[in-house]
């Protein structure tokens, strides 16, 4: 018998391994869809005539706390988010460099205007923002997005950041609640 090159051997393995990784993911990925068939199918059996008024994801920091009020529906009582949605948690804001620069409304960052970045909520929307640490309240307008640094929940104007007394630290422990038009 004669031996094998060992570059041709190196070669063999290395195909074995990829056929290997490659149905390693197909039979992975067959399991998720037969998962998924079944959860939609378990989905099903459930009342059809539900309407979904608003959905939202986004992330909540752990020390975030979203507050909900009970809706009136008919006769029924439930726990949907309201107009008046409140969120906890930390604030930042941004200025000089995005300063006369386009946001995501399109139009251009003044640091000295009362505005907002959101990362969900949708552009135009007014909120009311309070300093928890000194009861200070500001209004603002969403039109930017943002933050994109874990564990904030609202990136504010400079203006909106003086007008709550942190600009110095840079940050604030706040409540966001949406104002409903």
């Amino acid at each position: 018998m004669s031996k094998m090159p060992k570059s041709a051997a190196r070669a063999v393995l290395q195909a074995r391994v990829g056929w290997l990784i490659f149905f390693s993911f197909l039979g992975q990925s067959c399991g998720a869809i037969s998962d998924l068939s079944q959860k939609i199918s378990d989905l099903s059996q459930y009342d059809q005539s539900i309407e979904v008024t608003q959905v939202t994801h986004e992330t909540i920091p752990s020390d975030a706390t979203i507050k909900k009020a009970s809706v009136e529906a008919g006769r029924q009582k439930s726990s949907k988010p309201v107009a008046k949605h409140a969120l906890n948690g930390k604030a930042s804001w941004y200025g000089p460099g995005f300063h006369g620069k386009k946001t995501a409304s399109g139009e251009i960052y003044d640091q000295r205007k009362l505005t907002a970045a959101h990362k969900t909520l949708p552009l135009g929307t007014k909120a009311r923002v309070t300093n928890l640490e000194n009861g200070s309240t500001v209004e603002v307008e969403i039109n930017d997005r943002g933050p994109f640094i874990n564990g904030r929940i609202i990136d504010l104007s400079r203006a909106a950041a003086g007008a709550l007394g942190f600009v110095e630290l840079g940050l604030a422990p706040v409540q966001v609640e949406v104002i409903a038009d």
